[in-house]
């Protein structure tokens, strides 16, 4: 019997518009690159096939033996190996039981095998999904969704999962079981065969007819859901919860709800309903071929052919009724392949992205830094019709500090983003120690700058995993040492848990300022050749603002150091000041000569520096 209306049949047998507008053109490249990943896997795909073929083989017998043990109940004798009387009915029914329990017992081995190749392509997929995300450049990463990456990264690969244990062995196995059935109607009786065939296209109507409709109806379901969650959202968040309180929306808030909950539940409803007449139907015409092979086999037995049986009329039913979910299945199976091949067009399309910023392949491995950098002419802008630095040159000498300060926007964070290659210039160099950067290894680069931001990003985890993310293998002494330089010691002494202390999703069991000094410890800790404070205090209260201050003045003593400020105090401990606005570095020097120049610098100084000063 086909699936009922909560079966397979349903809403997934439907393309959506958008599914439709967006279908993947499946070519020769693309089949060959999909069937790539399944090459490592060759040996154990064998096996999958043998075992269908064997399963799907072993499950039709019983039908067929089914007719052999009505004949025997019924007195004829059908001598051969089968004989008669009760030992033919015991040999058959113990025959039809084991070719049951070979079928499934093969089928589970089958499963066994289907799950294990998809679940190791799916884990080559997500491997190699990671590691390409990895090398991609900042470019990608602010102007991608970060949703959308998530969803390739899990429910893409995922899918690919049920592609391989569910549609290509679908294909094999329902192909063979309608091969084998028509094979064996048509060696029963080729003209009761065709008889039973006849009614098996009409019964796809009715499916197709309220697939079509609950699919509809589901579409305006998830919508209206969607429209439930909002809500949800909106007024139960903490925010939004303390909003409606202070208006006293919490009536309106509720009807609106109550509202859009009514329109959910007759939706559902009708999705439930949509399909029933359809299946009455559709239960009524699968009826109609086992009772034209009753009328027309009655008809040959009583007037006609004496040699057909009851049994074969029996074989020929259940024959007839194993064919509806294989032939359902198949007309279907065109929606399958599209959503599969557009699953792995998705993901094909991460793996086919440049990689923008990468080793070259004669690039240097940098050793014994000094951590000096020179700028020479650099031009960069993040889109064609957006420049953003123009014309950039300065030097920075070993054990000596830059600071930047220019308006918000200006470009400050974007020149020391150029240092460790996070984006690279569009025009000019970048040295690292005399060596253009994009002749130097990434890694090798990387491990001499040190970046303290303002946005602090801390991992859920102890304050000792956040410091071994500089260096693995830090020891408690050097981890302490460098906590002692951060100025953040005190704080963690003072914990129970010492530098086991949880810090919690983002640092948040932590203060901004007690986040910000674990991060200096924890760029220490790397012990860079250059060390870079992106506004480390900009978003931090005095309090928090002065301890991080304490740990800064020290080391950028000791330490080739660029500082990105907007404190007077930070500025003054610079050997140069770099003045930028607009993308152009306007303005350099000291702070005195700066001040008694009147330009950009004493404008920053009057209207930002002073008054924090102050």
């Amino acid at each position: 019997m086909p699936p009922g209306p909560g079966g397979s049949m349903g809403r997934g047998h439907y393309l959506s518009d958008e599914e439709k507008n967006n279908m993947p053109k499946v070519t020769k490249a693309l089949l060959l690159r999909v069937f790539s990943y399944l090459k490592p896997y060759w040996r154990q795909l064998m096996l999958v096939f043998v075992c269908i073929i064997v399963s799907s083989v072993c499950s039709l017998f019983p039908s067929i033996l089914t007719g052999y043990i009505v004949d025997v109940l019924t007195g004829r004798d059908m001598g051969g190996w089968i004989g008669n009387g009760i030992a033919a009915l015991i040999r058959l029914i113990l025959l039809s039981l084991l070719l049951h329990f070979s079928s499934n017992l093969i089928g589970v081995g089958e499963s066994y095998l289907n799950s294990w190749i998809a679940q190791h392509i799916s884990f080559d997929m997500r491997n190699e999904m990671y590691r390409h995300l990895q090398k991609m450049s900042q470019r990608f990463f602010t102007s991608s969704n970060q949703g959308d990456i998530i969803t390739r990264m899990t429910s893409d690969i995922s899918g690919v999962e049920s592609v391989i244990s569910g549609t290509f062995t679908s294909i094999l196995s329902n192909s063979i079981t309608l091969v084998v059935a028509v094979v064996a109607m048509f060696r029963k009786n080729w003209l009761l065969a065709l008889v039973g065939l006849v009614v098996v296209p009409l019964f796809t109507l009715p499916t197709r007819m309220a697939g079509k409709n609950r699919w509809k109806l589901a579409g305006e379901a998830q919508a209206c859901n969607d429209e439930i969650n909002g809500i949800l959202n909106e007024t139960l968040s903490v925010s939004g919860q303390l909003l409606v309180k202070l208006f006293g929306r919490e009536d309106t808030e509720y009807e609106r709800y109550k509202e859009v909950n009514g329109k959910m539940v007759q939706l559902n409803i009708r999705e439930r309903m949509a399909g029933r007449w359809f299946f009455m139907l559709l239960s009524t015409l699968t009826t109609i071929g086992p009772m034209l092979l009753y009328l027309v086999g009655g008809f040959l037995i009583m007037r006609h052919d004496s040699t057909l049986s009851v049994g074969d009329i029996t074989v020929l039913v259940a024959l007839l009724g194993r064919m509806y979910g294989p032939v359902n299945s198949l007309l279907n199976i065109q929606v399958d392949w599209i959503r599969s091949m557009a699953m792995f067009t998705r993901i094909f399309e991460y793996y086919d992205m440049k990689v923008e910023i990468e080793d070259r392949p004669d690039a240097k491995e940098l050793k014994n830094a000094k951590g000096e950098v020179r700028f020479e002419h650099v031009d960069f802008a993040y889109d064609a019709d957006r420049q953003i630095l123009k014309d950039i040159s300065f030097d920075l000498r070993s054990g000596n500090c830059v600071a930047i300060v220019g308006p918000s926007g200006s470009g400050k964070s974007t020149i020391v983003n150029l240092i460790p290659r996070l984006w690279d210039v569009n025009a000019g160099r970048v040295l690292f120690d005399g060596e253009d950067v994009r002749n130097l290894t990434l890694r090798s680069l990387r491990d001499e700058i040190g970046i303290v931001t303002q946005e602090t990003y801390l991992f859920n985890g102890t304050i000792r995993d956040n410091l071994r993310y500089a260096k693995s293998d830090a020891t408690d002494e050097e981890m302490l040492d460098a906590c002692k330089k951060a100025n953040i010691y005190d704080f963690i002494a003072r914990q129970p848990e010492g530098l086991d202390t949880l810090v919690g999703n983002r640092g948040l069991k932590l203060s901004g300022g007690e986040k910000q000094r674990i991060s200096i410890a924890r760029a220490l800790l790397k012990d860079p050749a250059l060390l870079i404070f992106d506004e480390a205090t900009s978003a931090l209260d005095s309090i928090s603002e002065a301890a991080i201050q304490e740990a800064i003045n020290p080391l950028i003593e000791e330490r080739t150091s660029i500082l990105i400020a907007h404190r007077l105090s930070t500025i003054l401990h610079a050997d140069e000041i770099l003045v930028v606005k607009d993308g152009r570095i306007v303005e350099r020097g000291q702070h005195k000569d700066l001040m008694h120049a009147g330009g950009t610098y004493q404008e920053l100084y009057e209207t930002q520096f002073m008054k924090l000063e102050d």
